[in-house]
């Protein structure tokens, strides 16, 4: 886990309003490494999704140096480096669980046995096995999200970027998910970058967190997690668990002096 596979070095992004200039991104410098498990937390507007979108070549900083496969943002996903996964499912209701799965296969230019394939690998990926036939509409919340996280791994880029999931998902869901991300982690190795706005979640998850401050967004902290692989959600009740949980509270509360 040595090898960098994203690298911002002193990252700003800068939007042109009416109202005049918002700083969404100021100065951030982070290395991700290969198969970290790496959420960003932080208050609504300080730049989380904004740097996951800059990763994945939908927002272009104003200045700094961002690096995807020691390539920019637009060259990784011209090479198809990430997967991505929106905070809503975004299925299309007319197409299957599987048509929906396939829809990154047929633009890519796989052939049908290839795709057939995929499809079946990753629905067992997400215990999704069965559904392939089924319609959006015909599954609940979080079983479409699981379909959302198998299209976005049916290319098997080695990097996946989620921007708040389960964000919309109620608590025991959430949790069921938690626990079957993690799983899918440990199975793919896949790099994964994850926004979200709950400490819980970000400290389970994570081998790294990183909290952020209100806007312009920068880095007060990063946490590198004490927790071990192995981690059953009663593990949030452990000291260490609660000590990690309070480093992450105490930096958002940090982040709140600044004053610009």
């Amino acid at each position: 886990m040595n090898d960098t596979v994203i690298r911002a070095d002193n990252l700003d992004l800068t939007f042109q309003t009416k109202d005049g200039p918002v700083h969404a991104l100021k100065g951030v410098s982070l290395d991700i490494g290969k198969g970290e498990f790496v959420s960003f937390i932080g208050p609504s507007g300080c730049g989380k999704t904004t740097f996951l979108r800059c990763i994945a070549a939908l927002e272009t900083p104003t200045g700094g140096n961002l690096s995807v496969n020691e390539m920019t943002p637009e060259e990784a996903r011209k090479s198809r480096a990430y997967g991505y996964v929106f905070q809503a499912a975004g299925l299309y209701p007319w197409r299957t669980i599987a048509g929906n799965i396939k829809l990154p296969l047929e633009i890519m230019g796989f052939d049908k046995a290839e795709q057939e394939e995929r499809v079946k690998n990753v629905l067992q990926l997400v215990d999704l096995e069965g559904f392939g036939g089924k319609y959006p509409w015909q599954l609940s919340g979080g079983m479409q999200q699981r379909a959302s996280i198998a299209r976005a791994l049916a290319f098997d880029a080695e990097i996946l970027l989620m921007d708040e999931p389960f964000g919309a998902l109620d608590e025991i869901v959430r949790d069921h998910l938690n626990e079957q991300l993690l799983a899918l982690w440990a199975r793919t190795g896949k790099t994964i970058g994850f926004v979200t706005h709950s400490i819980p979640e970000a400290v389970y998850l994570s081998t790294k967190i990183v909290v952020m401050s209100p806007r312009p967004g920068r880095i007060s902290d990063v946490i590198d997690s004490p927790l071990p692989a192995e981690r059953p959600l009663e593990i949030r009740d452990s000291a260490e668990f609660i000590e990690v949980a309070h480093r992450v509270r105490e930096g958002l509360r940090a982040g709140h002096s600044y004053d610009d």
